[in-house]
């Protein structure tokens, strides 16, 4: 058993640290796009744009393919049918091209009256430019559908690392496409060379994992599947699958057909504030939640409640022990960690200001999204989506209506709203599951929760501790950002693990464990 909890925990560290790149292109491209576009109309029409098409694909792509098809595709090959489960995967990845591409074409035919409709009643953001670059981004959702199921089939197999390290080539190709945009004197064109940088990025991004599938496959012969019983089953789970897992992505799709209404910045605002708070989120719950969907799909398929609820108990624990310390910093350190990765080009001191106040409502619910994460993909290794489903449909409402009351306040409001949300969520699928496993084991997590809350405080305040004198000293330069905010996080977390190790915190065991020894 032991030897078990390291392995997931050594393949948690794998992923978590090819993410930690990946999340780190990510900020590198967001940063770059703010000094090339601002953070204006130009770039709130980019934002709008990209997000609709990657809201289909959070609802009936990449994750939800994913998150319904891995628990199918363990169980076939625990009954010991390995050929019928790559017969599955094989009949999935192809009706996912056919069906996800008649989707986007659906979506780039009707995107001159769809986008005007969603955006009804504002004129802060360019319509018409939302409806070009709709167009050149719409063709990633198949792409990323396939790739949804090859991923599967590899995390399945318990490899990790490379299917994580793909973002990185992604962001890479981006991050090209910004630069020659750079060439360029329009605003439009650029967002145009954006958009294109993605699609390309995306295709990149399918291709570098399939050589891994050589030797582990029966075959992915070209064959569509809606005929066969284990692939109507996924499908059925796709449906609740694609609310539970994309919720945030709904959410934020929400925040932002909103947020036109609000000013030509808030879209924009948004966004680069949800970026920096799923920089944690991706470096540790996604890490966790998506190591543990394997083997807690595992442990369900052989009945085994009462290991599936442990190993749910220890999968929050360590979100809760990663995420809450990531949360105090995120809000202590907003203004500085924003200044120094986007205030340069066209994103001004104003902008600054608004984003750190958007990351900070964005942040309080941080660990209760986590949380979530994992508990969703709880319900659906046991193979009951519908109630994750039902309590995604509620929130969805809730969110709007707490949208529309708070969007006077701008941007903030709106993130606050979501994280309201958030909490609610959390506590809702928290309660939902351990009447179905009996526990939770809630007393043991409430008391470590306790303990990490205030190891957080601490390393919180000495982060601002070590900045605010850094700052009046050193200045407002990028150099001088760097080794304050640096100097701030190194501070913060050399706090929090002296915390956890005088307050005994089990998980900084694990932690350790993972470091390679000396001596022997």
């Amino acid at each position: 058993m032991a030897d078990r909890r390291r392995r997931l925990a050594a393949s948690t560290a794998t992923f978590g640290a090819a993410t930690a790149l990946s999340r780190i292109a990510g900020v590198v491209r967001e940063s770059i796009a703010a000094g090339v576009l601002g953070s204006g109309p130009t770039l709130s029409a980019f934002n709008l744009a990209f997000n609709i098409p990657n809201l289909v694909r959070s609802v009936v792509a990449d994750n939800a393919i994913s998150g319904a098809f891995v628990p199918v595709f363990v169980e076939l090959r625990e009954r010991g049918e390995e050929r019928e489960a790559w017969r599955v995967a094989g009949m999935v990845l192809w009706t996912a091209a056919v069906a996800l591409g008649a989707i986007a074409a659906v979506f780039i035919l009707l995107a001159p009256w769809l986008m005007p409709l969603l955006m009804f009643g504002q004129d802060n953001v360019p319509t018409q430019l939302v409806v070009s670059l709709s167009r050149w981004l719409f063709p990633i959702v198949p792409i990323l559908g396939m790739t949804g199921v090859v991923t599967g089939v590899l995390n399945s197999y318990e490899v990790f690392g490379v299917p994580a390290l793909t973002p990185i080539a992604w962001n890479g190709v981006i991050i090209a496409a910004l630069g020659y945009a750079t060439t360029v004197a329009s605003p439009d064109d650029r967002a145009t060379i954006y958009a294109i940088g993605v699609l390309v990025a995306t295709i990149v991004q399918f291709l570098i994992p399939l050589p891994l599938l050589r030797g582990r496959s029966k075959g992915l012969a070209f064959h569509l599947g809606f005929g066969n019983p284990e692939v109507r089953r996924i499908l059925r789970l796709m449906v609740p699958v694609s609310l539970g897992l994309g919720l945030i992505n709904v959410n934020l799709t929400i925040d932002l057909l909103v947020a036109t209404h609000a000013s030509s910045h808030a879209v924009s605002d948004l966004n680069f504030a949800f970026r920096l708070f799923m920089l944690p989120q991706g470096l540790f719950s996604v890490a966790v939640s998506q190591v543990l969907f394997p083997e807690i799909s595992r442990l369900a398929a052989r009945r085994d409640i009462a290991g599936f609820a442990r190993t749910v108990a220890n999968g929050s624990r360590a979100i809760i022990f990663l995420l809450l310390p990531a949360a105090a910093v995120s809000i202590a350190l907003a203004k500085p960690i924003v200044q120094l990765l986007y205030q340069h080009g066209r994103f001004t001191a104003a902008a600054t200001m608004h984003v750190s106040w958007t990351l900070v409502a964005f942040s309080i619910g941080l660990v209760f999204n986590g949380l979530a994460l994992l508990l969703t993909r709880a319900f659906f290794s046991l193979q009951e989506p519908r109630i994750p489903t039902l309590v995604a449909c509620v929130n969805l409402v809730l969110n709007l209506i707490l949208d529309i009351a708070l969007v006077s306040f701008g941007a903030p409001g709106i993130a606050a709203s979501t994280s309201a949300v958030t909490v609610f969520n959390a506590a809702v699928l928290v309660v939902l599951l351990q009447r179905r496993t009996g526990t939770l084991h809630l007393p043991e997590l409430g008391a470590e929760s306790l303990r990490i809350g205030a190891a957080s405080l601490a390393c919180a305040a000495a982060g601002l501790v070590v900045w605010v004198p850094l700052d009046h000293l050193l200045g407002q330069s990028f150099p001088a950002e760097l080794v304050s905010v640096a100097a701030a996080l190194a501070a913060s977390g050399a706090t929090y693990v002296g915390c956890a190790r005088f307050l005994h915190l089990q998980e900084l065991e694990t932690v350790r464990s993972l470091l390679p020894r000396r001596g022997k």
